[in-house]
């Protein structure tokens, strides 16, 4: 029997996983809710969820949440204590920064591939990224301003054209967007720090500039690590 408690730091794989059968509407409603709410940091890590709290937020029984508690324990989102509730796991230093070495690495493969094709495509992507949310979220919701940011991201990945990269790299949503909510990225000044880095990430795209493209983006990635408290080196591009 395992001696942990809810304080235990935990370094458990997130994995995508698809919600509770149909036949059973209010597991899935419940898993939907506290899926939102894991991703876009309203449950914050180590919070301790009640069925009793998500059941009286849903107006329904503790049955179709402690199955939407289980289900999200098996993808590994919550622990479960008996008679305490769900804790929701931590993301570790090491899964958060290998989750960005590989934003980077598959990011700056996009950049370059762009870079070596017609330079209207890089410059066409930068153009109309400029005009892309990420970079002016005013009246954004919290929520909304964290898959702006994620979109942002996966739009310079999809411009390079590479189905098998682009997998890759939307494998990552779920992680991408806790990490992003942990990171507080919607809150001031934050906000105005993340907007400024993808104007200056767009321009950089659109002058067909490469190179100042990968600094932004290295230099983005880094304050996100910042921002988690994460004081650790991040690698350079090429290295």
């Amino acid at each position: 029997m395992s001696n942990t408690t809810p304080s235990d730091s935990v370094s458990t794989p997130l994995t995508s996983s698809a919600p509770p059968a149909a036949s059973q509407p209010a597991a899935d409603r419940a898993y939907r809710h506290v899926k939102a709410g894991l991703l876009d940091g309203s449950y914050p890590d180590g919070h301790l969820l009640s069925e009793g709290e998500i059941a009286q937020a849903l107006e329904m029984s503790r049955t179709p949440v402690r199955e939407a508690f289980l289900h999200l324990q098996a993808e590994g989102f919550l622990r479960l204590y008996p008679k305490r509730g769900a804790l929701v796991v931590p993301i570790t230093p090491a899964e958060a920064r290998s989750l960005l070495e590989a934003r980077l690495a598959l990011e700056s493969f996009a950049i370059d591939k762009l870079a070596s094709a017609p330079a209207e495509q890089l410059t066409g992507i930068g153009a109309e990224l400029l005009e892309h949310p990420a970079c002016d979220p005013t009246g954004l919701s919290d929520a909304d301003m964290h898959e702006a940011d994620r979109a942002f991201h996966a739009r310079i990945v999809s411009a390079a054209d590479s189905p098998v990269v682009t997998d890759l790299y939307s494998a990552l949503r779920e992680r991408q967007l806790r990490i992003t909510a942990t990171a507080r990225t919607h809150e001031s000044p934050r906000r105005a720090t993340v907007t400024e880095q993808h104007t200056r990430l767009a321009t950089a795209l659109r002058d067909g500039d490469a190179a100042e493209a990968k600094r932004c983006l290295h230099e983005h990635l880094a304050h996100t690590m910042r921002a988690i408290g994460m004081s650790e080196d991040f690698p350079t591009p090429g290295q």
